[in-house]
């Protein structure tokens, strides 16, 4: 190991993010270890709103965070670049040449040294091989995908609200395959927008007549991790909105017009979104380290990957078997928070020169989700009480606590409080929705 530790953090998300903060503060800012940030993009939003991004709810230009700033302020340094290959024998870190949107080379192929590398790239929609989803779907998995999503949306609206002629059979409709968190919560966020773009010149357009919102899932239910009470609560809502929920219904293909499912129903729909499963990025399959068949790494209970204990992976790209039936660690926010906080105590802890040997814990603190200005409902977990049911303004007030803990992490009090305060300001001369 060098005089000073080298430690690479893969992926900007929510849990590399935090944990390249969390060293910064702890090991980089006295000079006890050189900890670095590689990420594919520039600035970071958190995952779970992205679907407020795609609907033009929150605007990603006045509310991302950017990584050299931060890295600057918390004592890591942050490399841009994509992860392309991994040297083992050497440690080091291959990022592939970086081009810009002329596909002029802008930097050209690095590598990097590291005594400590964790893995933190999250995840990726799994289209599962269904013919015509890369073609004609488009994802949320990131925050260009989810501001192309919301572009898309607005020029429709645009078009459709000056065409000379009548609007024609779902031209304006929705398909959203994949009736999880993201799929329901992009709907009721959808259903909202569309209800209040009359107040900004699209009197044309009728939401009650001309948009059709759709979500499709292969499975019995809506979201499948939240009580089948609360889910079938939750599909009432929805359909009292008008939303039309297909569930146990398979894709089997995805046309220009429309998503076709296994029981012979054809869905036209002019935008389509796929948000049905996810996956570890491709790559991550191809550096000879064990993977499961969606390309998580596995890892041992302490986080390091079964290969290499000097490697650790963390968030949505582990596979962290959490008891003895072999379920994996569900690939949510609190279980990248929990990971980035106890990969960032170990690491401490072994370049100080003590020996680790606990096991991480995956605690469930319940599930929450929100149909916007509709209504929140969860359930909330406790050692205690068990498992209690929330609807109303404390599920809202939970579900928004969650990104006020990812902002804590990163900023502390004082920042946080002042960027809530900048946001509740702004509300008061920013429209509701982006239309630009």
């Amino acid at each position: 190991m060098s005089e000073r530790p080298k430690i690479i953090v893969v992926g900007g998300g929510a849990a590399g993010l935090e944990l390249a903060t969390r060293l910064g503060r702890k090991l980089g800012k006295p000079g006890r270890a050189e900890v670095t940030l590689i990420d594919a993009t520039r600035s970071h939003v958190w995952k779970p709103l992205l679907h407020q991004v795609a609907a033009g709810t929150f605007d990603p230009a006045q509310h991302a965070l950017g990584y050299l700033a931060h890295a600057r302020w918390n004592h890591y340094r942050f490399r841009l670049g994509v992860m392309s290959d991994l040297d083992r024998v050497g440690r080091k870190v291959i990022l592939a040449p970086l081009y810009n949107d002329k596909n002029e080379e802008l930097i050209p192929s690095r590598s990097f040294a590291y005594d400590y590398l964790i893995f933190a790239v999250g995840s990726v929609s799994n289209d599962f091989g269904v013919p015509g989803v890369q073609e004609h779907c488009l994802m949320l998995d990131t925050k260009s995908q989810a501001s192309a999503f919301q572009q898309q949306l607005l020029e429709a609206l645009i078009r459709a609200n000056t065409q000379h002629e009548p609007l024609q059979e779902g031209q304006l409709d929705v398909a959203i395959v994949g009736a999880g968190a993201t799929g329901v919560e992009l709907a009721a966020q959808l259903h909202q927008v569309t209800r209040q773009i009359s107040q900004y010149g699209f009197e044309i357009i009728d939401p009650d007549r001309h948009v059709r919102l759709h979500i499709l899932d292969a499975g019995p239910r809506i979201l499948p991790a939240l009580p089948e009470k609360l889910s079938g609560q939750v599909q009432l809502e929805l359909e009292g909105l008008g939303i039309q929920v297909h569930v146990s219904e398979t894709v089997t293909e995805v046309t220009a017009e429309g998503v076709h499912t296994a029981s012979g129903q054809v869905i036209p729909a002019a935008i389509k979104v796929w948000a049905a499963g996810i996956k570890g990025p491709d790559f991550l399959g191809k550096l000879g380290l064990s993977a499961n068949r969606i390309n998580q790494l596995k890892v041992n209970g302490d986080l390091t990957l079964e290969d290499d204990d000097r490697l650790y992976a963390i968030g949505d790209c582990a596979a962290c078997v959490m008891n003895q039936q072999g379920d994996l660690v569900p690939p949510r926010a609190q279980a990248a928070h929990q990971q980035a906080s106890f990969v960032a105590k170990a690491l401490e802890r072994r370049i100080k020169g003590n020996s680790f040997n606990k096991r991480y814990i995956y605690r469930d603190y319940g599930s929450l989700v929100t149909l916007g200005r509709y209504s929140t409902v969860g359930s909330l977990m406790g050692a205690v009480t068990g498992s209690v049911r929330v609807s109303g303004w404390i599920a809202r007030w939970v579900y928004l606590s969650l990104y006020k803990m990812h902002q804590l992490t990163l900023f502390g009090w004082w920042r946080t409080g002042l960027t809530t305060l900048a946001r509740m300001l702004r509300r008061s001369i920013d429209p509701a929705i982006k239309l630009h």
